[in-house]
């Protein structure tokens, strides 16, 4: 799996895991329970990551949804 995106806003997370969902892309949000070590801090980024051949498709999709420059550059 590649990594898309990096963000701590959890509202932004969730929107581009449906649009994704929707689409039928897989995809894994990483790091998404280490808010326990952390102490719900929010310095720890979550990683949205998706496989390597549904790439482009998916930065296409997010990008045409207006969240291009939340992208993670390749």
């Amino acid at each position: 799996m590649i990594e898309i995106m990096r963000t701590n806003d959890i509202v932004l997370i969730s929107v581009v895991s449906a649009i994704l969902e929707e689409s039928r892309i897989a995809h894994f949000i990483a790091d998404q329970h280490m808010s326990v070590i952390e102490g719900s801090a929010g310095f720890l980024a979550r990683r949205i990551m998706v496989e390597r051949d549904a790439e482009s498709r998916a930065r296409r999709l997010l990008t045409d949804a207006g969240f291009g420059e939340e992208l993670r550059r390749a």
